[in-house]
């Protein structure tokens, strides 16, 4: 097949290659986006300051509600989500588990002791993955920040929370759970109380959800709204006389628009338009509800600019403007830490060694899986791909083929988080996760992104999960060449090819324009590639063809909106498809199981280095997108673009060169 031309924003990290847009949805500022706010009784032992922010705490349903497992809705009908699990329940261990706890405590050894009273100390900036990490592994990880947030709320040598928050390279989906996360985690009574230097929409949407909030008096602040950008090279390819020959199926398939197009199609300005009001309306829902305020008010406040932290403490949106180690000795005295020496604190780092185990937490019985796929979507491994690389079709379906094998697990977790890649790896991905299903019940779980190639292996799933804001769908194909004919006349250049064969030279001539028949074949290709897709997910959402047509067509739609037109069956995180699965698997409700993560990381070699030449030398990303991205991505793609959150400053000019660059490494290889 012809080869794909990929591009995407450097500061996307979900998959190890660039999409085929440069698209962002930011705010427009050198900082960042954030939102929404719930609260935790203060402990009487601190100094007096104004009157820690308050807001009641909704309820949170923890049954799984209804699924949409009966006949999807008729495309555009519009359903009520049902109720999302709590991310956990914070409960009383019997005598008998607290002795045990005591006991394993003692034992530990000295890098899992933590000292009794502790302020368990996270800081979350950046991007924060899906997948397990080492100890070699540098960045977040999403799963341990979790664990960590419910490990706290029952050790009892854990007074209390420190959550500082940076700007975050993460979707909107990983920041809904670990906002449900802190809002249980203050059920416990513990504070937890957030420290936010850096102020956008999505900063502060996390960071609301702590018991009190505060921001240093010099804080940067971005609350100015959020808009969406989009970049073209068309004009640019053509000056330098290279010509790009892109298949789209799908209206609103917008790969491949960054190099055959010179501005926006009015399609890919509808869809876009749709999920920033998706995400902008969510934002100021949850604001106003924790205020208290209207929507209209939230945005009027929004839209007069606010750029100073004064105006936060004013408007109730912070507690109080308090440096770092102000708010480490007011913490100090909450706890009751008389001595002179640095607040009490355990690290992410090490908390995460602290195993759930130790806790009494380890859960019942019976076992559920949990299989991750996170990144973008290769057939095979090569020879330089490490841990890291994203999702590796013949790894995933051993893994799955494992768990099929096996009867000591009751039911499966698929946990996506994938913008898609190779057409023929996501099939053959779907394919075992089928066969998967008929072994015994299956729910797939959306993190930030299940679209195109991830919504194809999510759809294998009887059931599937996604949160909210979760991207997902975008049921469509691109494949691509380039032209350059011109460009080999301006430096002079000569090609020349011996064929046997009609179409032998589709793939391999770039020195001169498709014919007429060649065009039409490769134009056919992409559309069968797309009828399979398509077909697939109609038969996989009891649907018809014509009303997955509908809502397929490349079109990306939040999860909220997925969920009103049949492509998912539930909203929430992994505790909901956790709660949906017992229920499947007629484990009863208030029943604990054991979550077991299948194939856990290890450090391997690749890692330990790559972690070690991250810390000492900062180069870690760079040479892995490098190698990754100089493998070869040939073949019908499904894949969506590049859509982001991201502020303006993070995409420097050396962050765009450097992708350029990368792109056209993976363009003439």
């Amino acid at each position: 097949m012809a080869r794909l031309l990929v591009l995407r924003a450097a500061p996307y990290r979900h998959s190890s290659h660039l999409s085929a847009t440069t698209l962002l949805l930011l705010s427009p500022s050198k900082h960042r986006n954030y939102a929404s706010f719930p609260s935790c009784s203060p402990s009487p032992a601190r100094r007096v300051l104004p009157s820690p922010l308050r807001v009641p705490t909704r309820a949170v349903e923890s049954s799984p509600g209804p699924t949409k497992e009966e006949q999807p809705p008729t495309a555009g009908e519009v359903q009520e989500p049902p109720p999302a699990a709590s991310a956990f329940e914070v409960e009383e261990l019997g005598w008998g588990t607290q002795l045990a706890v005591k006991l394993r405590m003692l034992v530990e050894p000295p890098w899992k002791r933590v000292r009794k009273g502790s302020v368990l100390n996270m800081k979350l900036r950046g991007e924060i993955s899906d997948q397990l990490k080492t100890r070699f592994g540098s960045g977040l990880s999403l799963p341990q920040i979790c664990e960590n947030f419910e490990k706290a709320a029952y050790d009892p040598r854990i007074s209390g929370i420190y959550l500082h928050i940076e700007p975050l390279r993460c979707g909107w989906g990983k920041v809904d759970e670990i906002r449900r996360h802190i809002v249980d985690f203050k059920k416990s009574g513990k504070f937890v109380v957030g420290y936010m230097p850096v102020c956008g929409e999505k900063e502060y949407y996390l960071a609301c959800a702590c018991g009190e909030l505060y921001a240093p008096p010099s804080a940067y602040v971005a609350l100015f709204g959020l808009t969406v950008q989009q970049t073209f090279l068309r004009g640019v390819l053509e000056k330098i006389g290279i010509e790009p020959e892109i298949q789209r199926i799908g209206k609103y398939k917008s790969a491949g628009d960054q190099l055959a197009r010179k501005s926006m199609s009015n399609e890919i300005k509808e869809m876009l338009s749709t999920l920033l009001d998706n995400i902008y309306g969510n934002w100021l829902d949850t604001i106003s509800s924790l205020h208290g305020k209207k929507k209209e008010e939230i945005e009027e406040f929004i839209n007069s600019g606010v750029y100073q932290v004064a105006r936060l403490k004013e408007e109730g949106w912070i507690t109080d403007l308090l440096y770092d180690d102000e708010v480490m000795e007011m913490l100090k005295e909450r706890i009751g830490q008389k001595d002179k020496k640095n607040l009490r604190m355990v690290d992410y780092s090490k908390y995460s060694r602290v195993s759930k185990r130790t806790l009494g937490l380890q859960g019942g019985g019976e076992q559920i899986a949990i299989i991750r796929a996170s990144g973008s979507i290769t057939r095979t491994r090569s020879p330089l791909s490490v841990p890291s690389s994203g999702i590796i079709a013949e790894q995933l379906i051993d893994k799955i083929r494992t768990v099929r094998e096996s009867d000591k697990y009751k039911a499966v977790i698929l946990r996506i988080d994938s913008p898609g890649g190779d057409a023929l790896a996501s099939d053959l991905m779907w394919r075992e996760i089928r066969l998967l299903a008929n072994s015994k019940p299956v729910v797939a779980s959306m993190s930030d992104v299940a679209a195109s190639g991830g919504y194809y292996m999510a759809m294998a799933a009887p059931v599937i999960v996604a949160e909210k804001l979760t991207l997902t769908g975008s049921i469509g194909v691109v494949t691509g060449k380039f032209i350059l004919q011109k460009l080999y006349e301006r430096i002079d250049f000569n090609k020349e090819i011996l064929s046997k064969g009609r179409y032998a030279e589709l793939n391999a001539a770039d020195q001169r324009p498709l014919r007429p028949d060649e065009a039409e074949l490769f134009e056919k290709s992409a559309q069968h590639a797309y009828a399979l897709f398509r077909d697939k997910a109609a038969m996989s959402r009891s649907m018809t063809i014509d009303q997955m047509e509908v809502v397929a067509q490349g079109r990306v739609w939040s999860g909220q909106d997925a969920f009103s037109r049949g492509l998912v069956d539930s909203l929430g995180g992994v505790s909901q498809a956790l709660a949906i699965a017992k229920q499947k698997a007629n484990i009863p409700k208030d029943k604990k199981v054991q979550l077991v993560e299948i194939s856990k990381p290890s450090p391997t070699l690749p890692e330990i280095l790559s972690g070690i030449g991250g810390s000492l030398l900062g180069v870690d990303r760079a040479m892995k997108g490098v190698l990754q991205d100089v493998t070869s991505q040939s073949g019908v793609q499904a894949r969506m673009d590049g859509i982001i959150f991201e502020s303006l400053g993070d995409m420097s000019g050396g962050n765009q060169l450097f992708v350029l660059i990368k792109d056209l490494i993976n363009c003439f290889e």
